[in-house]
């Protein structure tokens, strides 16, 4: 349902970084930078066939090896680290590699720590007397003396020079989580690394996650040895309360530790960001009420714990947290005029816009007018601009824009003419950047602009959609409710408009993500057994109220306390009219999608079977219910207050209007999506006597990715079904 299960599932990973980094020849790492620009803004750091090199932005043959594989042997002879990834710290001479990473839920973040000193030509590993592969998150004091990082739950913190270890906390565990999050905060939130250094080096300020009181969901593993055995998911269902937080600062040098004393209840509350507020004493907070509708920012005395709330902010839907324009990264905390200020976000007026606030809570609007800002760029305060992506004139595009400081009229640094979708990685000083465009047709990677003017410094490498292949064509469709749509369709190859062609919808529908964007190789199904096209299948895409386009706050937040309504309704509304094409056949009428789009292709069939008579539905939430709490309750409200529409958003509750065509796809590990999920599913399907297909995946997780042949049985399975139910050509 999050995010990241969205895109992966989509087949096109979104995160502006990921795709840059790609475009330079550079693997993305989720926790951690693959690439990093050099001080003056002129040049990156990145790995190239096992070393680290720093190139001349505008002249990648300008290279210096930083870390050679010599240099990154831990033993004359021996191989060299297989990095991972890798952090600079301090002036450059020490570099901070993680390697030998294992997986933690969806990512790879434990693992094992090196520094390599540049001067000297060193290599230490970090916590050498910890169990291998057990740290997490580690980083070097801005002073590069010292490193810090989690193992086992506890928090400890290293002597370079002497390699002495000290821990920091000492009780934590499965339940008590020092430096790091619990499930939910992570896949909901964003969080992962829970502890912050102090711009001096002294204190380590960090997050307590109280999971004491979350139930176990236990999975079963049936496969891997003669008798099963269970596998605990520490998971806060819909309703149930959830953990407990807490921050405290501790002195790196005596283990001293204090506590923050932040308002309210902390199991009735999130604290989704803290960073230090620009001073060695003093920390920023951001508190949400459990129902998120209430954010509250605080600053923190470091030294006694006091907290003193400066700003408030209050929203009838949901507010959401800094991951959402950010590419699932709530980190940082953006300060302007010598720490006096900061940047926030706000919905407050109806659009997503950017305010200046001091430490006192006073606003000032820097962008304004009837548009969304998508995401932050950079924040040029020497240059007293402000870069962001927006798109003001068409919600499936991006392009990059700039304001001063102060406010005003935002002007567009995209050049006119090349419409479509931008994504910039701008250089710390914000005069150049990395940029790289797509749209349906075709994709420009490894481009360098310098900035304001846009001047091509690298031409980059553009690709295009091969001769003959059919491309996707946007569309607007208005439904009975007079609710606009955006919309893609590719047509079959050999389209011919005196014939009827089967449809088959693609459907997401829920706050996590949009489906409707003008990227390259939009249209495409990776599912998909060959060509769509070729076979003669008409592919369409819509989008809903209630997902994340720039369209404003009223469209984003229509679909409060909505999911399973309201959505559908959109979608199956648009529909009906789509089937009034000449060239649609309306009896033979397919959807499919995956996670929340699962969860879409049910409550379509089910409350629809007029329209849609044939579905595949994978690793969907049949019961809302059955979810977890952070992600559910902020778009639902909590069950308590009203149940209603957590029912009638439900599958499981129209299960008994089935009608048409299901194939039922979920994995057994899913820890995001539970397996019990398709169990009460089925248990409602069979009650009422309606037939269907299903296919469990023993011990995949929810992107039904583990173990050998599984993409090509799922994609073949998909093919086949979708061949026989819903029968592709014209007639």
């Amino acid at each position: 349902m999050n995010r990241l299960t969205f895109r992966v599932q989509l087949g096109r990973y979104a995160m502006l970084l990921a795709v840059l980094l790609t475009a330079f020849g550079v693997s993305n790492a989720q926790f951690g930078q693959q690439v990093q620009w050099s001080e003056d803004g002129n040049s990156i750091v990145k790995v190239v066939g096992g070393e680290i090199v720093q190139e001349a932005i505008a002249d990648p043959q300008q290279r210096t090896v930083l870390a050679s594989k010599a240099d990154l042997s831990p033993m004359a002879g021996s191989a060299p680290l297989a990095i991972r990834r890798f952090t600079m710290a301090g002036d450059g001479n020490k570099i901070l590699i993680n390697t030998n990473t294992q997986r933690v839920w969806r990512y790879d973040t434990r693992g094992d720590y090196w520094v390599f000193d540049r001067r000297d030509k060193s290599l230490r590993q970090l916590g050498k007397n910890l169990p291998e592969s057990s740290l997490m998150y580690a980083k070097l004091s801005p002073d590069g003396k010292k490193a810090a990082y989690v193992s086992g739950h506890n928090l400890y913190v290293e002597e370079l020079s002497s390699g002495a270890i000290s821990p920091l906390t000492n009780d934590g565990n499965d339940r008590i989580i020092h430096g790091t999050f619990d499930w939910a905060y992570e896949e909901e939130f964003g969080c992962r690394d829970g502890f912050r250094w102090s711009p001096d080096g002294k204190r380590i300020a960090y997050w307590t996650i109280d999971a004491r009181t979350i139930r176990n969901f236990l999975m079963i593993n049936n496969t891997d040895s003669i008798y099963s055995f269970t596998i605990p998911v520490e998971y806060p269902k819909v309703g149930e309360a959830p953990s407990g937080a807490a921050i405290a600062v501790v002195n790196v040098s005596n283990g001293h530790t204090v506590k923050m004393t932040i308002p309210g209840d902390p199991v009735q509350h999130y604290l989704p960001r803290m960073e230090w507020a620009a001073a060695n004493d003093e920390l920023v907070i951001q508190q949400l009420d459990r129902r998120q509708q209430e954010s509250s920012i605080y600053l923190a005395n470091a030294v006694n714990g006091v907290c003193t709330r400066i700003y408030h902010e209050t929203d009838n839907a949901w507010i959401d947290s800094k991951a959402r324009w950010n590419d699932d990264d709530p980190t940082g905390w953006e300060w302007i005029n010598d720490g006096k200020e900061f940047i926030w976000v706000s919905e407050k007026d109806g659009w997503r816009h950017i305010y200046r606030i001091d430490r006192q809570g006073n606003e000032q609007l820097i962008t304004s007018g009837d548009y969304d800002v998508i995401g932050i760029d950079l924040i040029d305060e020497a240059g007293d601009y402000f870069y962001f992506s927006a798109s003001p004139e068409n919600a499936t595009q991006k392009y990059l824009y700039r304001v001063k400081l102060t406010g005003g009229e935002a002007e567009r640094v995209t050049p006119a003419g090349q419409t479509g979708t931008h994504s910039y990685t701008l250089s710390p000083n914000g005069k150049m950047a990395l940029h790289r465009f797509s749209s349906r047709t075709s994709t420009t990677n490894g481009q360098v602009v310098d900035l304001p003017a846009h001047h091509t410094l690298v031409a980059g490498q553009t690709n295009e959609l091969p001769a003959g292949t059919p491309e996707a064509e946007f569309f607007k469709i208005t439904t009975t409710d007079g609710v606009e749509m955006d919309g893609w369709m590719v047509k079959p190859a050999d389209f011919d408009p005196s014939k009827k062609y089967p449809v088959v919808f693609y459907v997401y529908g829920e706050p996590a993500g949009q489906t409707v964007t003008d990227n390259f190789g939009i249209g495409g199904n990776r599912l998909y057994q060959g060509s769509m096209a070729e076979d003669g299948y008409l592919y369409i895409s819509v989008e809903n109220r209630g997902t994340p386009a720039p369209k404003g706050r009223a469209w984003r937040k229509a679909i409060y306390k909505n999911i399973g309504i309201l959505n559908i309704r959109d979608q199956a509304m648009a529909a009906q009219e789509i089937l009034k094409w000449p060239f649609v056949d309306s009896t033979r009428v397919a959807v499919w999608g995956w996670s929340g789009g699962g969860s879409s292709t049910l409550n379509l069939l089910f409350q629809y079977p007029e329209i849609y008579q044939t579905g595949i539905a994978i690793a969907a939430v049949g019961d809302q219910l059955m979810y977890d709490n952070i992600y559910q309750e902020r778009y639902m409200g909590l069950p308590q207050d009203d149940r209603e529409p957590f029912i009638q958003g439900s599958p499981v509750t129209h299960a008994k209007n089935l009608r048409g065509n299901l194939l039922y796809i979920h994995g057994t590990a899913d820890d995001n999506v539970h397996y019990q999920n398709a169990e009460l599913l089925i248990n409602e399907l069979i009650k009422h006597n309606k037939q269907f297909s299903l296919m469990a995946y023993p011990n995949r997780s929810h992107s039904i990715s583990e173990g050998e042949g599984t993409g090509e049985h799922l994609s073949t399975l998909y093919t086949n079904y979708l061949k026989q139910h819903c029968p592709p050509g014209g007639r």
